[in-house]
């Protein structure tokens, strides 16, 4: 065989040997930090509560989930170990991070310019845009009368066609009788 056709399954094993390594790097930075877990610390399980560890033990760890209530998890539940500053940040619900911030309202009032105060005064149909027929309720039945009239035509001038057709048809065929 040449280094050709062996080339991509030599590329394939080396991605999978980098993407293994890395997984494998990940998995033992998570072990070591489960492992260096003391007492007091702060924690966030996989599935996002956030508790203090009272106690560890070898595959479990007791966390208080709230003052009072005691929970056993396991340790591979343990998603992050959280600095203080983080920990008692999220507990007291404050986010200096992004306090300084402005926030999104839900109504679009504030891209517009409008207030909330002028759309209540205006009305909401103001802001409204009719999507139906120009045509007010007055217009429309002469022009449904105009066009039923035109279907009726249409019709009529179908069923004289048809027939002369039909009576051309007879004539032909009387006539080519008649030739015999």
């Amino acid at each position: 065989m040449s280094i050709v056709t062996l080339l991509p399954f030599i590329v394939l094993i080396g991605a999978m040997f980098l993407m293994t390594r890395s997984a494998k790097k990940k998995q033992q930075a998570a072990q070591q930090m489960r492992n260096e877990m003391q007492a007091g610390t702060g924690v966030r399980t996989i599935g996002g509560m956030y508790a203090t560890v009272k106690e560890i033990h070898e595959d479990t760890v007791l966390l208080e989930v709230a003052p009072g209530v005691h929970a056993i998890y396991a340790k591979n539940a343990i998603g992050a170990v959280l600095a203080d500053e983080e920990y008692n940040r999220i507990l007291d619900g404050a986010d200096p991070i992004h306090g300084d911030e402005s926030i999104v309202p839900d109504d679009a009032s504030s891209l517009t310019g409008d207030t909330a105060g002028d759309a209540t005064e205006t009305g909401d149909k103001a802001d409204k845009i009719d999507l139906g027929k120009a045509e007010t309720p007055a217009d429309a039945e002469p022009a449904a009368e105009a066009e039923a009239e035109a279907e009726a035509k249409d019709a009529k001038d179908a069923k004289d066609t048809v027939k002369a057709d039909a009576d051309a048809a007879k004539d032909e065929k009387k006539s080519g009788d008649d030739a015999k």
